[in-house]
């Protein structure tokens, strides 16, 4: 039955919590392109947007950012348990998204009707303050929901973002240094390595060397290797192999493309590695 297919490979591993399948990977996967490829479509043949001279570029991404870890922090407070009901599960993989989205859009729109009329500034100061101002909020409803429970646990606040820094740092020396991928040095290669291995990080210190809780990868493909490896550290080869020539490819691309596109085929590279690296690691300095 198709209900039955749907209900297995679908709806059960959101409403019961569970891993990733190769079905819905894939499924999501299709969805991320095709989101890309229309929201393209939409920003840059809207007339509106042509008429008041909006930009998809590194301005546009760099402001997104605090987005992104709006994204990561939203679903640690899901995690915590502090929405019941059905409302929870707009908070939860692939929904998540949409709700994002649609808040991200909104904010956008906004804040490019107040530039335009002059009012607060520039666009990207705008967008980027209603992002961070967001963040702030729901980072403050987590540390609020931590002083009555297990607290902020610093030492891993500071020791995360640490290993994604020197492991970011190592590796943006050889594409620079070796390499002599000169490239790198913009900006969004460098969100994108930091994302993608702080992701690593959080994974990586969650299952190997977490004292007291045992978190678990719920991604297809990181699962099966971190179960034939024996080591959840096995994440950062993983990461390089796909970051190595995705960024090479990306540059030759961007050579040749519109640049609206590979800007925004960038931003969700970062989103899909920035995003669940925020929420690891933020579940874990808040022990939930």
């Amino acid at each position: 039955m198709v209900s039955d297919f749907i209900y297995k490979y679908y709806i059960d591993p959101i409403t019961q919590g569970e891993a990733y399948n190769i079905v819905d990977t894939l499924t999501y996967a299709l969805i991320l392109v095709a989101g890309v490829y229309l929201l393209y479509r939409w920003l840059t043949t809207s007339t509106w947007l042509t008429d008041i001279g909006f930009k998809i570029d590194q301005g546009f991404i760099l402001a997104t950012l605090p987005y992104v870890v709006l994204g990561g922090v939203m679903r640690v407070i899901e995690d915590t348990g502090m929405i019941e009901g059905s409302f929870r599960f707009l908070l939860i993989t692939p929904l998540i998204y949409f709700v994002l989205f649609a808040f991200t859009v909104t904010m956008m729109f906004a804040s490019l009707y107040l530039a335009k009329q002059g009012i607060g500034g520039s666009f990207n100061t705008l967008y980027a303050g209603a992002g961070t101002f967001a963040l702030m909020v729901a980072s403050l409803l987590l540390v609020a929901w931590s002083m009555s429970h297990n607290g902020i646990n610093f030492f891993i606040l500071i020791l995360i973002p640490f290993m994604a820094l020197a492991s970011t740092a190592a590796v943006w020396a050889f594409m620079r240094y070796v390499l002599s991928w000169t490239y790198v040095t913009d900006p969004l290669y460098i969100t994108l390595l930091f994302g993608q291995l702080l992701d690593a990080s959080a994974t990586s210190y969650g299952i190997d060397l977490h004292p007291s809780v045992q978190y678990v990868e719920q991604h297809v493909v990181g699962s099966a290797l971190i179960d034939a490896t024996g080591t959840a550290f096995v994440m950062y080869p993983l990461k390089l192999v796909v970051l190595f020539p995705s960024i090479y490819v990306m540059e030759l691309y961007r050579k040749e493309a519109n640049t609206a596109f590979w800007h925004l085929v960038l931003l969700a590279m970062i989103v899909v590695g920035f995003a669940p690296g925020i929420r690891g690691m933020i579940r874990m300095v808040l022990h939930v």
